[in-house]
């Protein structure tokens, strides 16, 4: 059984429990045992338990947000033994963006993170979504350890961390690791409907948290059916902005469509983006319609690019 630390801030603890249940699977196929503070019992020498099951964990998860960087414990301590364990080749670091921060330029940078391109969870259409990205890194990196990872009962888990050797995991890699790929029209059009309700999930959460900060805004946002929906913003009870994204179809729009007017009969548009690939992966590529792109016309985003833009151009009016 594969030992597994979580580092985190309780400030995101909501979030760990969450991690927590999707391990479920691989704790019941005795693949893993996780372990973390609120294992701590009554009594207890925190700092020594805290430190004897770093010291002995074979896969040690970083839960990384604005809250573990602010921790001295969670920053300064522990992540820098684990990154000594981790360079040591006496475990595997595995960094975890849970929300947006500025880590791109901290120790742990070299390290590949659980979701792809290093995407925060809460970023993701849901939490699941983020966390099977986060689950399929930690199965990879148990199953590729040294050796066969050793089916062990729970109530065995608590004295094999203390009697087992530390496995040893494989070397430095390139990251480099993308391979050209081809894609079919299922493809395309199974990442056009994700990518659809990314947006929808983007602009739901993103009118709430404006609403929340501005006491002057309200927001409002109405699904018209599972194809399209229309969002407004209202500035002191005077509407300020709105918009209509939708699923398009036909030979010259087939896309992703926004309109600054609303949803109407979807025969207007402002701007629309197309599934496109660049040989490796699934994108959105916009027609280049808003002012936002005239330099950038070949811009290849990602669903949160995509996103993004879109938002940008409901925000226009108000900045």
């Amino acid at each position: 059984m594969v030992r597994l630390f979580f580092s985190y801030s309780h400030e995101d603890e909501s979030l760990r429990d969450e991690l927590e249940k999707h391990l479920a699977g691989l704790k019941h196929q005795g693949i893993i045992g996780a372990w973390h503070d609120r294992r701590i019992g009554a009594g207890d020498e925190w700092g020594k338990k805290i430190d004897d099951r770093l010291r002995n964990a074979d896969i040690i998860l970083l839960l990384v947000s604005v809250d573990f960087i602010a921790s001295r414990y969670c920053y300064d301590l522990e992540m820098t033994y684990a990154l000594e364990r981790h360079d040591a080749g006496q475990a595997r670091v595995i960094p975890v963006i849970l929300r947006p921060c500025d880590w791109q330029d901290l120790p742990f940078r070299k390290l590949q993170a659980a979701t792809r391109d290093g995407r925060p969870v809460v970023k993701f259409p849901t939490l699941d979504d983020g966390f099977m990205e986060v689950i399929q890194a930690i199965k990879r990196a148990a199953k590729s350890m040294h050796g066969s990872t050793e089916v062990l009962s729970p109530e065995n888990f608590e004295q094999s961390s203390k009697t087992q050797p530390v496995p040893r995991v494989s070397g430095p890699r390139s990251s480099e690791l993308r391979v050209r790929q081809s894609f079919t029209d299922h493809d395309r059009d199974e990442f056009m409907m994700a990518s659809f309700e990314y947006i929808a999930a983007y602009f739901d959460n993103s009118l709430t948290e404006l609403s929340d900060r501005n006491s002057h805004l309200k927001t409002y946002i109405r699904r018209r059916d599972k194809n399209g929906f229309e969002a407004v913003i209202y500035s002191d009870g005077k509407q300020a902005a709105k918009c209509g994204i939708w699923l398009s179809g036909g030979s010259f729009m087939g896309g992703i469509a926004f309109s600054s007017s609303g949803l109407g009969n979807g025969n207007s548009f402002n701007e629309s983006m197309s599934v496109a690939n660049d040989g490796h992966s699934l994108g959105l590529k916009p027609l280049g319609m808003s002012s936002l792109l005239t330099e950038h016309r070949d811009t290849f985003l990602t669903q949160e690019g995509a996103a993004e833009y879109f938002w940008a151009m409901l925000m226009q009016p108000l900045r």
